[in-house]
């Protein structure tokens, strides 16, 4: 499915700018899976939805995790 040409996306430093921690922080959470999946734009280009992170923010409470899943999913699971 394709994304809408008004989708935002934010750069590794932007996410961990907004987090208030380091890009090794953002990508440590990318790779155990317990951060909303990134994009890949082309060549070496990734980035996050904002509208990914902002619904993974809201599922936060207290710095805890909620009831969305965000680890890849297998094709099995789709």
């Amino acid at each position: 499915m394709s994304q809408p040409s008004n989708t935002l996306y934010l750069s590794a430093e932007q996410v961990a700018k907004r987090f208030s921690v380091s890009k090794d922080t953002i990508w440590r959470w990318k790779r155990d899976g317990d951060f909303p999946a990134a994009v890949k734009l082309g060549g070496t280009t990734t980035r996050w939805r904002l509208s990914d992170i902002e619904e993974w923010e809201g599922c936060l409470v207290s710095g805890f995790m909620t009831s969305l899943d965000f680890r890849p999913q297998t094709a099995a699971a789709v």
